[in-house]
């Protein structure tokens, strides 16, 4: 059936929008090149999204010919902001942006070990606040937040895990409750994921696996442009895959056993020590700094990153044979640090234990990949609401 003249002009509003934030400022005439729109379709579409408040004129285009067609035409960028936490076991970090996703203001809390639910969630609330203002008077729209951990997909709710703090889903309620804002949480592998694939190294894939990489271990699966979380909300937990090359197995409340226990940071920094890469602790630092300085000394540290490839290959294998999906990034501090190097040893290895052909890239966003994609998530929901029609 056609659409209705409504349904047709949402449509026409919501593609317009779209081209005016992936493409910045545009003038009617580009409008209706890239719409397909005719010119009078056009003209009634921006006065309509002027009058709502979401376009603006912010200049002019460098047409000789001066009228409306020469009219540059933006989103109202301060019409509302955006916030994005990543919660990690001893810190929190805040960016807050403007609909085009402009940073206004940062900051990031280191929060104690020891310190109770209470104080930790009063401490990580009054850095959200505090940055907020530091952004403008401008009131928070949507808030995105990226947590270690199980996403309840029913409830949208972070579940309680062992081996996390207690505050991390204190924190979830207490600005869900607090907040005028839509608050939305998500495991920080999935966000990675996001951010890899709509600004980062899986631009041009729409089905690719993102191996997360740091003191824990974890996957997001993109699927035909879509993130997968599964039935629980547990998609992608390999640090519970079983493997060959440790002792025991996995238990459902205990990773040790698993995938995590060949390539969790303290089993990276054990490795790097067997091989004489000096570090200190077992850190998610450590690790890094193993990998950096193996990379860095040439053929000494080639026992290290090979062994360290074949341990990474199994659990890409495994992922492999189920969803072949053509790609795999290595994400995280440690995927960073490992860079096109690490990437390209765990191609050759999995293609010795594959028939299925699959790539095997670095991540490009490095760390800042789980508060980028927190800011996605958070700019896609304030656009649903606000971009939506009669909206004003």
């Amino acid at each position: 059936m056609p659409a209705s003249p409504s349904t047709a002009r949402a449509i026409n509003d919501r593609l317009a929008l779209q081209l005016l934030q992936q493409d910045g400022p545009l003038t009617a005439a580009q409008l209706k090149t890239l719409t397909g729109l005719s010119r009078p379709t056009v003209a009634d579409l921006v006065e309509r999204l002027q009058d709502a408040g979401l376009i603006h004129v912010v200049g002019e285009s460098g047409a000789v010919r001066r009228g409306p067609n020469a009219k540059l035409y933006g989103i109202v960028a301060d019409r509302a902001h955006l916030a994005a936490l990543d919660v990690r076991t001893g810190s929190v970090s805040v960016v807050v942006a403007d609909l085009l996703g402009t940073t206004r203001a940062e900051a990031t809390l280191p929060i104690a070990d020891g310190t109770g639910t209470g104080p930790a969630v009063e401490q990580a609330v009054a850095l959200l606040e505090r940055t907020a203002r530091e952004a403008g008077s401008v009131p928070l729209h949507s808030v995105g937040i990226g947590a270690p951990g199980l996403i309840d997909p029913a409830t949208g709710e972070l579940r309680d895990s062992t081996g996390l703090p207690a505050w991390h889903r204190g924190l979830v309620r207490v600005l869900q409750q607090r907040l005028p804002a839509a608050v939305l949480v998500e495991n920080e592998t999935n966000l990675a994921a996001v951010a890899e694939h709509r600004a980062g190294a899986a631009l041009d894939r729409e089905t690719f696996v993102l191996i997360w990489l740091g003191q824990g271990i974890g996957a997001a699966v993109m699927l035909d442009g879509k993130l997968r979380q599964g039935a629980s909300g547990g998609a992608g937990e390999i640090g519970f895959l079983p493997v060959p090359g440790v002792a025991g197995l996995p238990s459902a409340v205990d990773c040790e056993g698993g995938f995590f226990s060949l390539a969790g940071s303290a089993a990276v920094c054990e490795l790097a020590a067997r091989h004489g890469i000096a570090g200190e602790g077992a850190t998610e630092a450590a690790a890094v700094a193993a990998v950096r300085t193996a990379l860095e000394a040439g053929e000494r540290g080639e026992p290290f990153l090979d062994e360290l490839a074949d341990r990474l290959a199994l659990g890409a294998a495994a992922v492999v044979s189920v969803l072949d999906p053509g790609c795999v990034l290595l994400a995280g501090a440690v995927g960073e640090a490992g860079g096109p190097a690490l990437a390209a040893r765990v191609e050759e290895r999995l293609a010795l234990m594959s028939p299925l052909r699959t790539e095997v890239r670095a991540g490009s966003l490095g760390d800042g990949a789980v508060l980028r994609g927190a800011l996605l998530t958070a700019r896609d929901a304030a656009q649903d609401a606000l971009f939506a029609p009669g909206v004003g």
